[in-house]
């Protein structure tokens, strides 16, 4: 199982996490700790992020980048690429599928892989007929911030074989990991858990242990 760990110093859900956090040392010790990519919350009224944060995490280490923000513009995708990023956020809650179907097309554009996010069935076609070959799905709504437990295994059997299938939010173990492994995923991504830890890599490591396991065709 590839993890996706995410810098991450505060959220509206728990408040600070730890507010402290250097961004490029955090993506460093990620690294180490075996995290295939590192997600850099750019936000700063509700997560305390900035694109300086992305910036640093690029000068540190060599993993892709997300930057993981409320993406809506071709703006934003030319400053992610500018700072460093691999790949962006587009969630698809947020976004009419006209504008999906643009952002997607104009973020590989700039050679940027798009991970779009889903919550129902209907989001996942409409991500798919965008064009998205990677699918997050957020165990959490963020209209409530609740998050409800197995949702994301519910949804990632569904996701085709040739797409990558993320599972996000609520990922608190390697139980936790392995639950989303069964259910066909590719990868994770964690946030609190890792942010929150005052060794970073060494709570990482059960994490990555973890065997992907793959699903079945659809479609």
């Amino acid at each position: 199982m590839a993890v996706i760990a995410e810098v991450k110093r505060r959220s509206p859900s728990k408040g600070d996490i730890r507010p402290e956090i250097d961004a490029a040392a955090q993506a460093i010790a990620y690294a180490e700790g075996g995290a295939r990519a590192v997600s850099v919350l750019t936000e700063p009224d509700h997560f305390g992020g900035s694109l300086d944060d992305l910036a640093r995490a690029r000068a540190a280490v060599i993993v892709p980048l997300l930057r993981k923000d409320f993406l809506v513009s071709r703006l934003q995708l030319l400053e992610a690429r500018a700072s460093g990023a691999s790949a962006v956020l587009l969630i698809a809650r947020a976004l009419q599928p006209s504008e999906l179907t643009e952002l997607v097309r104009e973020a590989r554009a700039l050679d940027l892989t798009p991970l779009v996010e889903i919550r129902s069935e209907g989001e996942l076609d409409a991500a798919l007929r965008a064009g998205a070959t990677v699918i997050g799905v957020n165990n959490r709504d963020l209209e409530t911030l609740v998050i409800t437990e197995g949702h994301a295994e519910q949804l990632i059997p569904l996701v085709p074989a040739h797409c990558l299938a993320i599972a996000e939010s609520g990922i608190r173990s390697a139980a936790d990991v392995e639950r989303a492994a069964a259910a066909g995923a590719d990868a994770v991504l964690v946030g609190s858990l890792v942010s929150a830890a005052s060794d970073p890599a060494r709570a990482l490591r059960p994490l990555t242990a973890v065997p992907r396991r793959g699903r079945d065709r659809h479609g």
